[in-house]
């Protein structure tokens, strides 16, 4: 078979479509070599071809490369003749879109669909008519795939494609994700981030669906509790890592103002952008990880601290159940319950990391197998 990928997110580490092919292309060729797999770039970025692939270049319309247009002009006129001219057996691309006209069986991944059931993420009118055109587009490729089997519902029950058409190949945690217990590792991470000696972590974005201020809502809440100074956790401080929002808007609260507001700005740490490097000692220092978000496609940061040993609780809506099956789920729209999931799960002992563990050989395995049926 000759596999022949979209990689527009090729080298875009900081979005989840583009960890999503670099994990197939590093993986891909080591579950079966016998086959012949080709990465389509929009440009030459000078960067070796991953092992095991060879590179095309199809470069999109006089365009500068960040424009909307130089993007849909790569989805549907460049990588399609890429494809024809190159003979593909079968087309993929790995994020939600498609080529109206598929130049041979063509396969898609939908992570979720965000901007089709959450109005705050459905855009102006020209992000709009992008997400209409590509739920045509997926409507018409022989074989979706998505992370987990709440967006295979989601897919099924809102672009109504038939259940066979459908395939959930649920996500891993990268490898390096595993309990650090390197004590010089983890001072390092320690003393880089300025961490409190016991914290409850989130990490991940600040826009609105991430639910970060009904977290600090509830930590509020367990602050004040008599049960929380009793246990001796009130040096458990909260530590919300990541990016912060450049503006204060409806779409991005600043949680900095969330937390002055609650009286809780003393016990709430910042520590802005973390290293990929340093995630699995942030993730192994924490007491517990907390991520209420009310939607994901899948949830990678809470298989990744399930995977490094942290206690997890998370919502109990879309997919999060599925990516880390040993979590305390809790409805994430209660503050009450949020903030009693938290206190147990700070009494009680740290849980061995997940294992046997799902990686991504097994995604990618997978991921093959469905591709290998197409016609």
């Amino acid at each position: 078979m000759h596999l022949v990928v979209n990689g527009w997110f090729w080298g875009q580490m900081n979005t989840g479509s583009g960890q999503y092919l670099h994990g197939l292309a590093q993986y891909l060729p080591q579950v079966s070599a016998g086959h012949h797999y080709t990465l389509v770039l929009p440009a030459v970025d000078g960067s070796p071809a991953p092992a095991g692939w060879q590179v095309a270049v199809a470069a999109p319309a006089a365009q500068p490369l960040g424009s909307n247009l130089a993007k849909l002009w790569f989805e549907q006129i460049s990588f399609p003749a890429v494809c024809r001219r190159l003979g593909a057996d079968v087309a993929f691309i790995p994020y939600w879109s498609s080529s109206w006209r598929r130049p041979c069986p063509t396969a898609v991944t939908v992570h979720d669909l965000i901007p089709l059931l959450l109005p705050a993420y459905r855009g102006g009118p020209l992000q709009r008519a992008y997400t209409g055109l590509v739920s045509q587009t997926t409507r018409r490729a022989d074989l979706i795939l998505t992370d987990s089997q709440a967006s295979r519902q989601d897919i099924m029950q809102h672009l109504g494609i038939p259940a066979e058409r459908v395939k959930a190949v649920l996500l891993a945690a990268d490898e390096r994700f595993q309990p650090v217990t390197d004590p010089a590792e983890l001072a390092r991470v320690r003393e880089r981030y300025a961490l409190p000696e016991r914290f409850m972590l989130y990490l991940g974005g600040f826009d609105v669906r991430k639910n970060v201020a009904a977290l600090l809502r509830a930590y509020a809440r367990l602050s004040r509790l008599p049960a929380f100074a009793k246990e001796g956790n009130l040096d458990a401080r909260l530590v919300i890592a990541g990016q912060l929002p450049a503006a204060d808007t409806p779409f991005t609260p600043d949680p900095r103002r969330i937390a002055a507001q609650e009286g809780i700005a003393d016990l709430v740490h910042f520590t802005g952008w973390v290293d990929e490097a340093d995630k699995p000692a942030l993730y192994s220092l924490a007491s517990l990880f907390v991520f209420p978000s009310l939607y994901e496609g899948y949830g990678l940061p809470v298989a990744e601290a399930a995977a490094c040993g942290a206690p997890v609780v998370t919502s109990n809506r879309s997919s999060l159940p599925e990516a880390a099956p040993g979590a305390v789920l809790v409805d994430p729209d209660d503050g009450e319950a949020l903030a009693a999931a938290m206190l147990h799960s700070l009494a009680g002992p740290r849980p061995p990391a997940s294992s046997p563990r799902r990686t991504w050989l097994d995604v990618a395995h997978e991921t093959l197998n469905h591709l290998k049926e197409l016609p």
